[in-house]
């Protein structure tokens, strides 16, 4: 099919030319391989793919467009209030209201009824581009001094903000052409603030349901109070410390309160073994590249200062030969199955050492698909812990035959606690996919297109046996440093700018390059050796 338009034709306006018929609503798209919004007019030949909800990119569009109601809602209804929009949590979007009081559920609805009205009133988005200084100023005039030191920070000379009505905000991305737009939301009173529900991603007609997390809650609430203490809850904060030559005190300070907590959690594993019934399994589970491994050694560090004897345990030793391994859909072997392990030989060995006999453990040769015996035997001490990481880890199939008092359960994961400002969150998933894309190149020698392009199926083997999970867990421990971002941004940018542009995952990589550009590039030397991120960049004490 073939239509001719007019030059300076909106994405919108062809999408409605082509009259196409897609199942959920299309609500942005890739030109070129780079995610442009619907109002993206074209002036010549381009490549274009419309995206509906369900793909991540629509998605983000969606949830910036109804963050963007949101903020107006509780300008228009709270003048004096803020909103900060903090993290993904309970597969929404927690939000702090501060309105001078405790958030009730009357002023929930208010909100929600507002946001409503927004929606129902069609208005349109508008983005203006402009000076960086003319953005400044405006954002000035609004008291947005989050968004000033943002801009003032970035090193650009143009920039951009989006208007709602009298409404002006900034967002790291593009958004939907009208209020009219936004089908389905929700909005409900949560732990002291509000969380915002979003459409299900595989089915954009029903609102996501909400899981709740209340540890993984406790744990960004005390982190960011961590961040307020040091004043530093945005990048602009952030960029402004570095820029005056503090760049190796926050490093300090950061690795140092990840050291604490890591020291804490042995002692509490310390006192729970020698307490009645007794801790002998330590389970560490996490999603990619969330730092596990490191954490494993600077915890087994910290339980050796204790007195205890850590001894590592690798499922990898005990999947089931290679023909015995579950298919999944695609008829494909499923190795990241719980059924891709014999349970049934791992707990009896668990059992076994517990009750302080010698067993053999086995060692799994990939290259045959069968597991061998080579005289490892092992029996362990009084004070011996054993430790286990796995993706399985919390998953009380894997150990349903040792006693809860036997077993200390943790959750690690990157869960980025600093903002880009306050109204656009940085995604855990950022997070750890940068990390992945560094320690894929310089380890494993993949390009940044090809992780990626796997990217998606270890997010959804992460949803399937990790994040179920989660809160399993006795403690969580967030390996996310306040200042890896930085770090990270002149180990990556070489990496995605490799990316060719005319392959799929060009958009990603360019979304990533536009993101981490945010903040001020520092260099990797005042890390030291034992540092959760030399896993990544490389340069550590440790041995992997």
């Amino acid at each position: 099919m073939c239509k001719e338009f007019p030059i300076g034709s909106s994405l919108l306006q062809i999408f409605k030319g082509f009259d196409l018929d897609f199942p959920y609503q299309v609500v942005s798209a890739k030109v070129n391989n780079r995610s442009e919004g619907l109002n993206f007019r074209v002036y010549n030949n381009k490549d274009v793919e419309f995206l509906d909800v369900r793909d991540p990119s629509g998605m983000r569009t969606y949830v910036r467009s109804l963050c963007f109601v949101l903020c107006k809602a509780v300008d228009e209804v709270f003048p004096n209030g803020t909103i900060l929009l903090e993290h993904p949590v309970s597969k929404g979007y927690f939000c702090n209201l501060r309105i001078g009081r405790p958030v009730t559920d009357e002023d929930v609805v208010r909100i929600k009824q507002r946001m409503q009205e927004i929606i129902d009133e069609n208005i349109p988005f508008h983005r203006v581009e402009c000076y960086i200084s003319e953005a400044v100023k405006l954002f000035t005039q609004h008291n947005m001094m989050d968004k000033v030191k943002l801009l003032e920070t970035s090193g650009a000379i143009y920039t951009y903000y989006y208007t709602l009505g009298e409404h002006v905000d900034y967002y790291y991305g593009s958004l939907l052409p009208r209020t009219g737009d936004i089908k389905l939301f929700d909005l409900v009173n949560y732990y002291g603030g509000v969380l915002l529900r979003i459409p299900n991603k595989e089915n954009p007609d029903i609102l996501e349901e909400v899981v709740k997390q209340e540890k993984m809650l406790d744990v960004f609430k005390e982190y960011l109070r961590w961040s307020d203490i040091m004043d530093m809850n945005n990048v602009g904060d952030f960029n402004e410390v570095c820029l005056a030559g503090h760049t190796t005190s926050v490093i300090n300070v950061a690795e140092a309160l990840q050291e604490k907590k890591i020291a804490q959690i042995a002692d509490s594993i310390y006192h729970r073994s020698k307490s009645g019934g007794g801790v002998k399994l330590v389970l560490i589970s996490g999603p990619s590249s969330s730092g596990k491994t490191t954490f494993c050694k600077r915890l087994s560090v910290q339980l050796m200062t204790n007195g205890l004897k850590p001894h590592s345990i690798s499922l990898d030793n005990y999947f089931v030969n290679r023909e015995e391994t579950p298919l999944d859909e695609k008829g494909n072997y499923d190795y990241e199955s719980l059924y891709a392990l014999d349970l049934k030989l791992f707990n009896s060995h668990l059992q076994a050492l517990l009750r302080g006999e010698e067993v053999e453990i086995p060692t799994f040769n990939f290259t045959q698909g069968k597991k061998e015996y080579n005289g490892h035997r092992l029996r362990i001490s009084e004070n011996t812990i054993l430790i286990l990481e796995g993706i399985h880890a919390l998953n009380p199939e894997l150990t349903p035959l040792i006693p809860p008092e036997k077993k200390f359960k943790i959750y690690v994961s990157a869960l980025t606690t600093i903002s880009l400002d306050d109204h656009n969150w940085i995604p855990t998933t950022d997070n750890r996919l940068l990390r992945r894309i560094i320690r894929d190149y310089n380890y494993r020698g993949y390009s940044a297109q090809e992780t990626i392009s796997r990217w998606p199926s270890v997010r959804a083997g992460e949803d399937k046996w990790i994040f179920p999970y989660q809160e399993n867990a006795d403690v969580m421990f967030n390996s996310a440093l306040l200042f890896e971002l930085a770090v990270l941004r002149s180990h990556v940018e070489p990496i995605l700018n490799g990316v060719p542009r005319n392959c799929p995952e060009y958009a990603e990589a360019y979304r990533l390059l536009k993101f981490i550009k945010y903040f001020v590039a520092i260099q990797d030397k005042d890390i030291p050796p034992t540092s959760l991120l030399r896993e990544f960049l490389g340069g550590s004490s440790f041995k992997y």
